[in-house]
C-alpha cells in the first residue's frame, strides 16, 4: 500500500487529516503508530476551529520528526526546519490557494451549522482526501530532498 493509500484508509477509519498524514509516516521515521496518533489527535480541522488544514500539520510533524531541532542551542537546525515548513506550505498553497481549512472548506467547521454542511456535501471524503492525498505527495517528494 502506498502512503497515500494509507493516508486516505486511515481517513477513512475515522482518524483526522492530521493524523492520516502523520501516521502513514509515523513508524518509518521510528515513532509509533499510536503515540503518533495520539499526538496528531488535536490538529485536526485546523486546530479543531478552521485554521491550518490538518493534512499541512500532520506532513510539518513529519518532516520535524526527519529535519527538526532536538536541541535548543541548535539554531543552524532549526533555521533549516523553518525553512523546510515554509516550503511545504509554499507547494501546498500553490496547488490549493491556501493552507486554510475553513477557506479549503468554504464553512466554519467550529460551527454546528458548518460541521453539518461539510458532512452534508460529504466534503471530508471529496475534498479532505484529496487535500491528504496532495500533503502525501508533496512530503514524500520532499523527504527525497532533505
Amino acid at each position: 500500500m502506498s502512503k497515500k493509500e494509507k493516508a486516505v484508509s486511515y481517513h477513512i477509519e475515522g482518524y483526522n487529516c492530521s493524523q492520516a498524514v502523520f501516521g502513514a509516516f509515523c513508524e518509518e521515521q521510528g515513532l509509533e503508530k499510536d503515540i503518533a496518533m495520539k499526538i496528531a489527535s488535536g490538529f485536526g480541522g485546523g486546530m479543531r476551529c478552521g485554521e491550518v488544514c490538518g493534512a499541512v500539520t500532520g506532513a510539518l510533524m513529519v518532516l520535524g520528526l526527519e529535519n527538526g531541532q532536538a536541541i535548543g542551542s541548535d539554531q543552524e537546525t532549526k533555521k533549516k526546519m523553518n525553512t523546510i515548513a515554509a516550503e511545504f506550505q509554499k507547494h501546498f498553497k500553490e496547488k490549493h490557494g491556501t493552507n486554510i481549512c475553513k477557506e479549503l472548506l468554504g464553512y466554519e467547521i467550529h460551527t454546528k451549522e458548518g460541521m453539518i454542511q461539510v458532512q452534508q456535501k460529504g466534503l471530508s471524503r471529496s475534498l479532505c482526501d484529496r487535500l491528504i492525498e496532495d500533503a502525501v505527495e508533496i512530503l514524500e517528494v520532499m523527504l527525497e530532498c532533505y
